[in-house]
């Protein structure tokens, strides 16, 4: 029987303006999820573990409101998730493609409709997103993840070789990873914390889930929908906790396959030296995928549509309150625009309103948590007191209620200035103007400045400056963006990831993921074996 995986499209997005159907819906599963408390186990091998040991879930726009609380892992479980994903593995992996496709897509098509506005209620109310933000994310990123992959991994499951010469067949077989997958899924995205583990299960590996302690609510819901789809016990494990406690327990396994991880540069450089230290334990050599860090640029050439280079800034920059890997955080502009673009910036500024999530007319919402919203301070703090740089708009930040740090504009004369070098993850962009006749040595500086690769956008009307920003940046970005805001990767349109300290640039959302979590096998069958073991060139003449 041959099955052809239906060719995907990208799920459509809802608006939620006023008077739609589905906003009525989510502001009612918000009000319900709000007033509602959960108990949230660990999952492993399709039970739930309850530890008595509790975290807790909070709304990061109102700190003192306790969503759930969730039983974290410690050895004793981490033991029983390892078993459990290699119990599951053999009859996993043996599953046919079709039936493995099936749930997933099924799960796409649940998100899609029964639980659409619960998954994005949930994000926006424990990782502190706007409703347009959380359907981008929670909705039609996972929901495109979850169709996407099936289409690309049949596509690899097609590749076959070419030649099968007479009286024999030659063809590939891509099978799953030896031993179990470790995901560990970030707080920012749900659609990546679903991504993460589904991808390598797709391809017939089994995993270990660890979440983001503070995107465990939402994370938790996911296993929820995978469970209704028809996930087999023991393929996905749910394990929430503190990373430094769960992580050398999963790595230190000498089942371990791979990890598939995005977060900091720091903790998967941690992990990665852990991984080759260990390398005399592994049964295999583990895959490492990763995607990490940004320090995500936008560059103005003289020429620029100044109004769109604005709301690219805008929206780039502080959409989610900067808290994308994407998202832009410094800006190389021209003398001869900064004054338009300054003043086209204030007007938009000046209606931005932040606060609650439930009320929809707020554009920014909270930062994640208090170490979070501490860090971005202390940068904030260190502008107003550097004498190379200055807070241009923004800077307030309050955390009595909610870990509130208003949009901030950093202007500096100081192309190396700590905010244009380091990873901030906050509402902050750093702006550097630079003299118009310096387009070409400003590009380079640009392309030097920081460790990452991540993204970066030109904005320019001029074909010369965007051809020459194209190749001198061409190892700056791994996603690069002509005239557009850095942010905003769709699935199946811009495969996402970067290189340098952003990450492997295996490119989530298309085949070259995919492809890491198969090992191939060649076959050939012989139909007419060879009965005489001598070669014609042996008979005497």
């Amino acid at each position: 029987m041959f099955i052809t995986v239906p060719v995907p499209k990208n799920e459509q997005l809802n608006s939620y303006a006023p008077g739609s159907c589905e906003r009525e819906k989510l502001k009612k599963a918000l009000s319900e999820l709000h007033n509602d408390f959960v108990e949230i186990p660990a999952i492993i091998n399709g039970k739930e573990v309850k530890t008595g040991n509790f975290g807790n879930c909070i709304e990061p726009h109102n700190h003192q409101h306790i969503l759930a609380q969730y039983h974290k892992v410690n050895k004793q479980e981490i033991d029983l998730a390892v078993e459990a994903a290699m119990k599951a593995r053999i009859d996993w992996e043996e599953m046919p493609f079709y039936h493995r496709s099936a749930i997933f897509l099924k799960a796409a098509e649940l998100l899609s409709t029964k639980y659409r506005f619960l998954l994005n209620s949930a994000t926006m109310l424990g990782q502190s997103k706007n409703a347009y933000q959380a359907e981008i994310d929670s909705a039609c990123e996972l929901i495109d993840f979850w169709r996407f992959n099936a289409y690309y991994a049949q596509k690899i499951y097609e590749q076959q070789p070419l030649v099968s010469p007479k009286g024999e067949w030659n063809f590939s077989e891509y099978r799953a990873l030896e031993g179990f997958i470790f995901a560990i899924t970030p707080f920012n995205f749900t659609s990546i914390a679903g991504n993460l583990p589904t991808a390598p299960a797709l391809m017939g590996n089994t995993v270990i889930w660890k979440p983001a302690g503070t995107a465990v609510y939402s994370g938790y819901f996911v296993m929820k929908i995978l469970k209704e789809a028809g996930l087999p016990d023991g393929v996905i494990n749910f394990i929430p906790g503190s990373g430094a406690e769960i992580g050398n327990f999963v790595i230190d396994s000498p089942y371990l396959a791979g990890i598939h991880f995005t977060g900091s540069t720091k903790v998967f450089n941690d992990i990665w030296k852990r991984t080759a230290n260990n390398i005399h334990l592994y049964k295999s050599y583990p895959r490492i995928v990763g995607e990490t860090g940004g320090k995500d640029f936008i560059f103005a050439h003289t020429s620029a549509d100044v109004k769109s280079l604005a709301v690219a800034c805008l929206r780039g920059a502080f959409e989610f309150q900067g808290q994308k890997c994407s998202a832009a955080s410094r800006l190389y502009i021209p003398d001869t625009i900064y004054d338009e673009w300054f003043k086209e910036m204030v007007e938009m500024l000046e209606t931005v309103k932040m606060g609650d999530v439930m009320d929809f007319s707020n554009f920014i919402n909270a930062v994640i948590d208090k170490e979070s919203f501490d860090r971005i301070k202390n940068y904030i703090d260190y502008a107003k007191n550097s004498p190379v740089a200055e807070i241009i708009w923004g800077g307030n930040c309050d955390d009595s209620v909610g870990y509130f740090i208003q949009p901030t504009l950093i202007k500096t004369t100081d192309p190396m200035f700590c905010t244009m070098q380091e990873e901030i993850f906050g509402p902050v962009l750093t702006v550097y103007v630079y003299p118009e006749k310096d387009f070409s040595k400003t590009l380079d500086l640009c392309d030097k400045t920081s460790p990452y690769g991540l993204t970066g956008s030109i904005f320019a009307q001029d074909r010369k400056a965007i051809l020459e920003a194209n190749n001198v940046l061409r190892h700056s970005a791994g996603n690069f963006y002509i005239n557009d805001k850095p942010t905003g990767a769709v699935v199946g349109q811009q495969p996402f990831g970067g290189g340098r300290s952003s990450g492997t640039n295996d490119k989530a959302g298309s085949a070259l993921n995919l492809q890491r979590w198969i090992s191939a096998r060649s076959i050939k069958e012989n139909f007419v074996p060879d009965s005489e073991y001598k070669y014609p060139f042996m008979t005497e003449a």
